[in-house]
């Protein structure tokens, strides 16, 4: 499992084919793309907490290739914000994309300027330079738009760049019409929380997501090429086994193709 400097020159050393995908993962719902020469950093979970099972694989000081940091809401493992000051200035141009709801509080609470940020919500789409990021929103357990102003704290996020299109959801259940806005998009890869919700959780104060068979059942209705489990590993009391995932998925819809992945080992995916 390659960390710190060796994971950053694995991710620099790689140069993309036309029509590949390398794909690292953090731990939790993290994610590094690297698509053509962009380096696409999603939800990057690097302080190193209380129960941690798999300790932080990068220091946010070795970020500097960062071309786009996704920040889906403002959990400690998705918006990291003791880490984020340090990501801005060790990749001096990177854009923060996050919920247009959060946008002006982060930029003020974490001392990064607003230029940084770019701020969406549900249904609208940010180009920025090669890659064209668009949210839709995201259900962690409930939809919950703000009262005033109607924006989503939550959001699911689709990335395109040089061919490519992958879903991150974030944090997400299935909610009505979830489904219908992401058929806009046909969906190289997803990349799904199958950590699941129940009455422990609830009374513990652990918001939930998709079981593994509605992440599943997700996939199965929009027909990606590739569909990678996430959101299960992190924290014992959070946890799922990936492998019901990817059985279920066999079964069930024999054409997706499932990969679960190994921390900090690079994936290439090729169409």
């Amino acid at each position: 499992m390659p960390i710190g400097r060796d994971l950053i020159d694995d991710i620099d050393q790689f140069l993309p084919k036309q029509n590949e995908l390398g794909i690292w993962w953090l731990g939790q719902h993290s994610f590094v793309l690297k698509i053509a020469d962009k380096i696409i950093y999603l939800d990057p979970f690097l302080s190193g907490v209380e129960g941690r099972q798999v300790a932080p694989l990068l220091e946010a000081s070795q970020i500097h290739h960062a071309y786009v940091i996704c920040g889906s809401h403002d959990h400690a493992d998705h918006i990291d914000r003791p880490v984020w000051p340090a990501m801005a200035m060790a990749a001096p141009d990177a854009k923060f994309v996050v919920p247009e709801l959060l946008r002006l509080s982060l930029a003020r609470d974490l001392s990064i300027t607003p230029d940084r940020f770019v701020g969406l919500n549900d249904g609208q789409t940010a180009d920025i330079g090669a890659v064209r990021v668009s949210a839709i929103a995201a259900a962690h357990e409930l939809l919950a738009p703000d009262p005033v102003s109607g924006q989503y704290p939550c959001l699911g996020f689709i990335i395109e760049a040089a061919g490519w299109t992958i879903y991150h959801a974030g944090d997400t259940c299935l909610y009505e019409g979830m489904t219908t806005k992401l058929r806009r998009w046909q969906h190289d890869l997803m990349i799904l929380p199958i950590n699941g919700r129940d009455a422990k959780r609830h009374a513990a104060g652990i918001i939930g997501n998709m079981t593994y068979q509605e992440a599943a059942d997700l996939a199965g209705a929009l027909r990606p090429r590739w569909v990678i489990p996430a959101h299960y590993e992190m924290f014992a009391s959070n946890s799922v086994d990936p492998r019901d995932f990817v059985e279920f998925c066999r079964v069930k819809y024999p054409a997706i193709q499932t990969h679960v992945c190994m921390h900090g080992d690079r994936l290439v995916l090729c169409k």
